[in-house]
């Protein structure tokens, strides 16, 4: 799926000499946590979100340093703290270097943006022009909307443990041997030892992937636990 599947499209916006106050009343009226700056081409300018509107002069929570911390600090810095806290207007306080996405782009990319600069959603433009917005909540949507997994055709033990097998190859954090891997109708046995409770879970969750599985049974180890069979007829300290 793409943006243009799963984006806002019934926008909230604001200009860019939109009062701070109306923008309150926006966000609190429309149940939104954010709302674009745009201009009269609907060309995003910045993103005004709840984050700019933390540190208010008028609720006291205006960022506060000491004198020796202003002294190592940029006046520009500080001017534009001071403009954001005491701002009248979304430019005052916006968010000025916002990422878009185009209607094309894909979610796992999408995600990979909120994830890497710790973002909420991103606008979705086309030929610059605002068209629609991406959030957190939409990528959650999308994956409820999820057509139920339906039943598979059955596969042989043999073919059940070579697709296993290709999906750990593919793994960095998988190092399984040949031996630790065990298919007997259609159930999957994993042994051996592993680093963490995470990875036994990653074990367990690749195993239920594939076609054809009807039970995965998980006798792993985790390295600091007690003392269990590594894989099938064989002991730790024997």
């Amino acid at each position: 799926m793409n943006a243009s599947d799963v984006m806002t499209t019934s926008l909230v916006t604001v200009g860019p000499q939109t009062p701070v106050t109306e923008i309150v009343t926006l966000l609190l009226r429309h149940g939104i946590s954010a709302v674009p700056v745009v201009d009269a081409h609907a060309t995003v300018l910045g993103l005004v979100s709840e984050g700019d509107l933390l540190r208010r002069a008028e609720l006291g929570t205006e960022k506060k340093k000491s004198s020796w911390r202003s002294f190592f600090t940029g006046t520009a810095r500080l001017a534009g703290d001071y403009v954001r806290s005491h701002g009248k207007v979304a430019s005052d306080v916006m968010t000025r270097d916002v990422i878009c996405v185009g209607p094309g782009t894909t979610l796992d990319a999408i995600a990979d943006l909120m994830e890497e600069h710790h973002i909420k959603r991103v606008p979705v433009v086309q030929e610059r022009r605002l068209i629609g917005l991406v959030s957190r909540a939409n990528l959650l949507r999308a994956f409820a909307a999820l057509p139920p997994v339906t039943a598979v055709a059955a596969a042989s033990d043999a073919e059940i443990r070579a697709a296993l097998m290709k999906e750990l190859s593919a793994q960095a954090w998988s190092r399984r041997a040949d031996n630790s891997v065990v298919v007997t109708g259609g159930v999957v046995h994993l042994w051996g030892l592993v680093t963490s409770e995470a990875e036994s879970r990653a074990l367990e969750l690749a195993a239920q992937t594939v076609a054809g599985v009807r039970e995965v049974q998980n006798h792993t180890v985790v390295l600091s636990d007690a003392t269990y069979p590594i894989y099938p007829g064989s002991y730790i300290g024997g």
